[in-house]
């Protein structure tokens, strides 16, 4: 990417995720308010979980900045809850992988920092072509965070063929 590109790209995001925060954020709320016992902190540990692709408690650890016995307590709570599954890594049994659950992702809908009607009212403003775009955008932009924060390699793109 040229450095113009990538400069132009930068600010079109640190521009625009502020007002998207701004206009769809709620209150926030106690574990002891929502039916689902979730405090701020277990809502923000379930977004940084995928239903399909498995993370490590270390990585998880490490990218939160929270010890990994810190969060070893909250991980074990999450998981009695059934917001998350453990399972271990089939390449190696001692490392344990982490992922969301159904009923994760709908408990962390639920008590997300973006209020769902907000963000229904500002996708209803978009043609169905634009929402497309959008929720296609938004899928790439978070799973190339996700890699980056899991320390994974970059993804070669792969050249068509033209005839």
């Amino acid at each position: 990417m040229k450095t113009h590109e990538r400069d132009t790209a930068i600010e079109v995001i640190q521009r625009c995720y502020p007002q998207i925060y701004l206009a769809c954020h709620v209150k926030h709320i106690r574990a002891t308010t929502t039916a689902h016992r979730l405090s701020a902190r277990d809502s923000s540990l379930l977004v940084h979980l995928s239903p399909t692709v498995p993370t490590t408690p270390t990585a998880l650890a490490a990218h939160m900045g929270v010890g990994a016995s810190s969060l070893s307590a909250v991980i074990s709570r999450l998981a009695k809850l059934g917001y998350l599954q453990r399972e271990q890594n089939p390449r190696d049994r001692r490392a344990v992988e982490i992922r969301l659950t159904e009923q994760g992702a709908k408990a962390m809908s639920a008590t997300s920092v973006l209020d769902p009607d907000r963000l229904a009212a500002v996708l209803n403003r978009l043609t169905a072509n634009q929402r497309l775009r959008v929720l296609k955008g938004m899928e790439l932009l978070a799973n190339a965070c996700r890699q980056l924060a899991l320390g994974l390699p970059k993804r070669k793109r792969r050249r068509r063929n033209r005839r």
